[in-house]
């Protein structure tokens, strides 16, 4: 009995394997469906289970990380806002992912015991922030296990109840519970085969690609 239920086994994936090959929109339509419950349930448990981040791959959705010239010129159009956090040209120059990041971009996120400044680090929003999704900014200050954060491409550190910060973030004093992790790795744009589908949401000053 155990034999003919084996033998049955082996020809329904036989069976199953050639309908996978046929140039059909079904089986176009199941081989889909398969990779994408495969992703969802293999590859991003093991790839948390490898970093040891519950969130282990991230989208850049916004802009707040680009860089829009070379490194020498985007320094000179942003080097006094980091004045303040006494980051010079060649500390910045050391920092991993020193160009920025841009919209659309997928990182691989580490877990880590700590962080440094400089580390770009992905975190939840505060309580009181309306911001829906986690932040990919970059660590401008460490004091023991609190840092704060700025964003590349942002003129200020957002702070809560800043008129210009609608979304009341606060990255001036992030605890470790709040991080996810570090950017260790980029594939650059690959996100925009998701984004796109919800860019017409977005306010119109929000949406397509950073300038």
């Amino acid at each position: 009995m155990h034999l003919a239920i084996k033998m049955k086994s082996e020809n329904f994936l036989k069976k199953f394997w050639e309908f996978l090959k046929e140039d059909s929109w079904l089986s176009w339509l199941v081989s889909l469906i398969l990779i994408i419950l495969a992703i969802r349930f293999i590859f991003f448990p093991l790839i948390s289970l490898i970093t040891g981040a519950s969130l282990p791959l991230v989208i850049v959705e916004s802009c707040s990380m680009y860089h829009s010239s070379s490194f020498d010129d985007w320094w000179n159009m942003h080097q006094e806002f980091y004045a303040p956090f006494n980051i010079s040209k060649e500390d910045f120059a050391d920092y991993k992912f020193s160009s920025g990041l841009s919209k659309g971009d997928i990182i691989l996120v580490l877990k880590s015991s700590s962080y440094n400044k400089g580390d770009i680090i992905i975190f939840a929003p505060n309580n009181d922030s309306s911001s829906p999704n986690p932040i990919i900014h970059r660590i401008v200050v460490k004091n023991d296990s609190i840092v704060g954060t700025k964003g590349d491409n942002n003129n200020i550190q957002l702070k809560s109840g800043d008129s210009l910060n609608p979304s009341n973030i606060d990255e001036t004093a992030i605890i470790n519970d709040r991080i996810y992790g570090k950017a260790v790795a980029k594939i650059p744009l690959l996100g925009w085969v998701k984004l796109i589908f919800f860019e017409f949401s977005r306010s119109s000053d929000q949406r397509g690609f950073c300038h």
